[in-house]
């Protein structure tokens, strides 16, 4: 099995199959440390540290420019978030894998904000959020046209 890419510092996305396919904009989210080493809420009680999301590779992802200076502070937020969210139950509406981003991004105050939510990243990704490659597009995007079109069709 191949290693994980690596996305130092930044806020990384893959699609939810079924969900993302009829609502492209709704994905899991994740935050990476300064090694790119990549953490994600999968679930109860669960954060994982092993760099691989819970529904498959990453697609989407913001580098986020951390100085050299506050690489420590920037990887003890995302240590502190996911401290806290592995003592939490998962609830997908409301205490999700955007709000253990969300909680780590305030802690460090991210551009001097500190009132990131849900909506907010979900937002940022889908309009900002960089492609790692076609594939990761057509993950996105593709089954959703196709469902569309079937929709329109019949």
């Amino acid at each position: 099995m191949p290693l994980p890419k690596k996305y130092p510092s930044a806020i990384v996305w893959c699609p939810i199959p079924i969900l993302t396919w009829i609502f492209p904009f709704i994905g899991h989210l994740g935050i990476a440390y300064t090694d790119g080493t990549v953490c994600d809420f999968q679930g109860p009680y669960h954060v994982s540290e092993q760099g691989t999301m819970a529904f498959g590779e990453v697609t989407r992802y913001i580098p986020i420019n951390v100085e050299v200076n506050e690489a420590l502070k920037w990887n003890d937020c995302v240590k502190n978030a996911n401290v806290e969210y592995n003592k939490r139950m998962h609830n997908l509406c409301c205490d999700n894998c955007h709000s253990h981003v969300a909680h780590s991004l305030n802690e460090y105050e991210l551009y001097g904000f500190s009132n990131w939510n849900m909506i907010i990243l979900a937002m940022w990704m889908f309009f900002c959020g960089r492609f790692c490659s076609v594939t990761g597009f057509l993950s996105q995007f593709l089954p959703f046209a196709l469902f569309f079109i079937l929709v329109v069709v019949f």
